[in-house]
Formats: structure tokens, C-alpha cells, sequence
């Protein structure tokens, strides 16, 4: 099965390869785990999905054939435990490969996954078991004291009947590898109103938001289709390729770079179970695997960039594409200097997809996020909710009592990356540089454009010396 895509997606581009139009195509009865992963399991079995490995040595390569059968004897081992449609179940599984195994499997059984962090508190879990009314949590014993903190918040939340541990055996916890080992291989997929599919729920992440307590998001079965923007156009996933994104789990982008868009796009997906980031162990995966699709946010660029990259083989890396932070210049143009790669911005939330990006047909500039991608219309607003006026036009400086040295990129009339059509006007700054004499008195500058309100400052020229 390849160019899955193309089932659900109609676009057409003009003679310069830009997007012109692009519409969904939401079947009757969508369920990305079995109409993407079973369907490719059966028609195409022994497709790559995805490489595993960690820094201890251990290395996994699970074909489609191995997703469907791990995730329906996963999908058994939790119907066991009762785990039915509708049921909220966390999953705090770090990067181990088993978080792929057990989303399909709550795809498939249509019990609504929570993916969560490791980091979280017993406070942390108490408030997001109450909130969802949890009745399972699956997590890690490797490296992390979250069993702990779920054992410490379990006596305040009534509605959580089952905790199930992987890597690890506590008290008060079922066994993940004895409850897999016994489960069944062969799975029942429901039917008629007990098949979970399109607009049911899917998925629920908990997003900090910007005041009080965190916010539940949720997702439904059409989510997955939403992501074919994200690693087709932004992340330009290669068909065949080998896709890595840097996220744990318990974070969105995880599902954003590691699982839907991906597969989707023909790539297989690669996982690095690390538990501490070191630029110079993802340079080594990128060369040993031969990757060549990279995402992660500027922070881990500026962390490979400190490294001696003549060690390093990434003639394999085709596009690189980041988020999550702002990227600066000067990171985007080292790493196009070591690599011959520009690195491809986006902007997206919890809440949403690829939402703003550096699409394939765009030149990139570094600092900007791109464009509205083909499912939004993207509007800046003032701290009012007004609209602010499209900046089509130049910015035009005027001074008295001096003269202008420069304007932001050295032309005194002229802001070039602010002046594409699609661009919006927003409040920032701008670096004007100003050459006066050294008489006392004062200087006047003026900044004019359509549409937008006239600045005037003026500024009180010093002596010498005072």
C-alpha cells in the first residue's frame, strides 16, 4: 500500500508546484488502527514501520505485520482487564516501543488514551485521574519514580480500578510483559455501534494553557488525517524514508512526528529511547540509521551544532524541519552551513495540527513560521480582537536634524521580509540606525505606512563629553 494519503486528500498545485487546493476525505467509518496499520499489515506485511533502539545497544525493527499483531494481543491483555469503549486510560510509557503497541490497541478497542509524561507529580496525576475519571494507568518503571507518584495519588481517585506496570514489578501493580505473555493474539474487531471510529473520541492530552490548571484537549477519529499536513508538507516525509522526531510520548508532538502523519506518508518511523538528550548520540543515529527526515525544536539543534560534525556521516538526511521554541538565525544558518539543509518553521498547539509552516513551495526565512497551512484561515488580532491591516505596503522612515545610517536589513525605505502579500502586520520592532552630528538639539523620527497608525520620536542629541 503506498501513497496512502491520496485516499483521503484532493489537491491541486499550478505550473510552479504551489498548493492551489487541498480538501479532506473523511470516510464513513474511519479508525486509523485498522483501516492504516491493519490494512497495511495485510496488503503490504513486511513495510518497515518502525526502528527502535536505546543507548544500551538494543535494537527492534517492527514491520506493519508485527503493529497489527502486537496491538491485537495488546488490545486483548487490556480488554482483560476490563478496559472497554470510552474508558480513559493513561499511558506513561516514555519512548518505549510498547506506547505504539497499546495506542493502536485503544484505537481499536475505542477506549480514549491520556498520553502522559513521566515528570508528573502524585499532585499532577490526582488532578488529571479526577478530572477524566481514569479507571486505568499504564506506565514505566525504567528510570523514573512515576509509579511512585501513582501509587501516592491512587487512594484519593475512585474511579481508577487497574494500574499495570511495564519494566518492573511493585506491589499494587499488574505485570505489562506477564499480562502480554498470556493474552490472546487473535482479536475481535467490533462492529456496528460498538466500532469506534470518526467522531468519537479518540484521544485526550492535558495542555497547560495559560492560566490555572491544566485543560483537557480531545481528539477525535478523523485526528490522524489532520496530520497529513504535518509530515507531507512540513516535515516533507519521504515515502520509504526514515522519519525521526525528538518528543516523548507523553507529549503531542510525539503523535505529531512518530505515529499518524508518518505512516500516512509511507515513512517508517524511527524511535531513540534515550533518557537524556546528547547532540552527539541523535548525529550518530541520524548517520548510523541513515535518517532522512529530522524534527525537533532549536534547543537540540544548538546542542548538535556544539559537535564535531566531521565524525558524522548525514549525507542520508533529505529535510530538516523544528518547533516548539523560537529559532534563531544564527542556528538556522550554522546548521545549513554543516549540513546544506535549511531548516523548515511551524507553528501548532495541543489543540490543533501544523497550523502555520514552511511549506515546500515557500523560500524559507529564519524567524518566520511560514504560512496559514491548507485546512486553517490564520488571522493576527490586537489585544482587542480587532483585526490588524495586512503590511503589503513598505515602511517608509522619515528624520530631521540627522540622517538614517539604516533600517533593520539596511534599507531606509524598504522592510523586504515584511512585505509578502500574506503576511500580517503585528506589533514588533524594528532597528533603526541614526547618524547625527555632535551639536546639541534634538532629531525626529517618523514612521509612516497604509493602513497603519504614524509613529513620531523624537530624541535629544548629547554633547561630547556631557
Amino acid at each position: 500500500m503506498r501513497n496512502i494519503n491520496e485516499r483521503y486528500v484532493d489537491e491541486t498545485y499550478d505550473k510552479n508546484g504551489v498548493l492551489q487546493t487541498y480538501a479532506v476525505h473523511y470516510p464513513d467509518d474511519f479508525n486509523f488502527g485498522y483501516d492504516i496499520v491493519d490494512g497495511i499489515a495485510v496488503n503490504d506485511p513486511q513495510r518497515r514501520a518502525m526502528v527502535w533502539c536505546n543507548p544500551e545497544g538494543e535494537e527492534h525493527t517492527f514491520t506493519f505485520a508485527d503493529m497489527k499483531a502486537w496491538s491485537d494481543k495488546t488490545a486483548n491483555f487490556l480488554a482483560a482487564q476490563g478496559i472497554g469503549r470510552g474508558d480513559f486510560v493513561m499511558v506513561i510509557l516514555r519512548r518505549h516501543y510498547q506506547f505504539w503497541m497499546c495506542a493502536l490497541a485503544l484505537h481499536k478497542i475505542g477506549a480514549i488514551a491520556i498520553p502522559a509524561t513521566h515528570l508528573l507529580t502524585a499532585k499532577d496525576i490526582r488532578y488529571r485521574v479526577q478530572s477524566a475519571e481514569i479507571s486505568v494507568i499504564i506506565c514505566t518503571a525504567h528510570n523514573t519514580p512515576v509509579s511512585e507518584a501513582v501509587l501516592e495519588a491512587a487512594p484519593d481517585c475512585p474511579t481508577l480500578k487497574h494500574l499495570v506496570l511495564l519494566r518492573g514489578e511493585k506491589e499494587g501493580f499488574e505485570s505489562w510483559e506477564a499480562c502480554f505473555s498470556a493474552a490472546s493474539e487473535s482479536w475481535e474487531k467490533p462492529v456496528g455501534e460498538a466500532y469506534p471510529c470518526n467522531e468519537d473520541i479518540m484521544l485526550v492530552y492535558f495542555t497547560s494553557g495559560t492560566t490555572g490548571q491544566p485543560k483537557m484537549v480531545a481528539h477525535n477519529f478523523f485526528y490522524p488525517l489532520g496530520h497529513i499536513i504535518t509530515a507531507i508538507y512540513w516535515q516533507q516525509v519521504e515515502d520509504g524514508g526514515l522519519h525521526l522526531t525528538v518528543s516523548e510520548t507523553g507529549w503531542a508532538k510525539s503523535v505529531w512526528g512518530k505515529l499518524y502523519g508518518q505512516w500516512l506518508g509511507g515513512s517508517t518511523v524511527f524511535v531513540y529511547d534515550f533518557d537524556k538528550f546528547k547532540g552527539a548520540e541523535i548525529l550518530e543515529m541520524i548517520s548510523k540509521f541513515r535518517i532522512t527526515t529530522y524534527c525537533s525544536p532549536p534547543t537540540m539543534y544548538r546542542f548538535m551544532l556544539q559537535e564535531d560534525f566531521s565524525r558524522f556521516d548525514l549525507s542520508s538526511l533529505r529535510h530538516c524541519s523544528v518547533a516548539g521554541e523560537p529559532l534563531s538565525p544564527e542556528i538556522a544558518n550554522d546548521w545549513k552551513n554543516q549540513t546544506g539543509i535549511e531548516l523548515h518553521e511551524c507553528f501548532g498547539q495541543t489543540e490543533l495540527v501544523a497550523t502555520l509552516c514552511t511549506f515546500p513551495w515557500m523560500k524559507v526565512c529564519p524567524g518566520s513560521m511560514g504560512k496559514p497551512a491548507p485546512l486553517f484561515d490564520v488571522d493576527l488580532v490586537d489585544s482587542e480582537g480587532n483585526l490588524c491591516p495586512r503590511a503589503d505596503n513598505q515602511v517608509l522612515f522619515q528624520l530631521s536634524g540627522a540622517t538614517i545610517a539604516g533600517v533593520d536589513n539596511g534599507c531606509q525605505t524598504s522592510l523586504e521580509r515584511f512585505k509578502a502579500d500574506n503576511r500580517h502586520a503585528f506589533n514588533g520592532k524594528c532597528l533603526v540606525v541614526i547618524r547625527a552630528d555632535r551639536l546639541p538639539g534634538t532629531v525626529t523620527l517618523t514612521a509612516k505606512s497604509p493602513d497603519l497608525k504614524t509613529v513620531s520620536l523624537t530624541l535629544k542629541k548629547m554633547e561630547i563629553g556631557q
